[in-house]
């Protein structure tokens, strides 16, 4: 499972999303802007940068997304 926060106007959130779930692979999308609980959590995955996605996969905290 990958946990990508992010926000839906950003398109590198939305290339993220699309390109995991194009590979078979399990996302849980959270909208950083629906819920001030969600952008805490991501905060503290960021260390406190305020840029999405924040990409979360197997404990490995990735920020930005570039395709693979």
């Amino acid at each position: 499972m990958v946990v990508i926060f992010g926000k839906d106007s950003c398109p590198y959130t939305n290339a993220a999303r699309d390109d995991y779930q194009g590979r078979g692979i399990p996302v849980e999308y959270v909208n950083v802007k629906k819920n001030p609980d969600d952008l805490d959590r991501m905060l503290r995955y960021s260390n406190g940068r305020r840029q999405v996605p924040v990409i979360v996969e197997d404990g490995k905290v990735t920020i930005g997304f570039g395709g693979t």
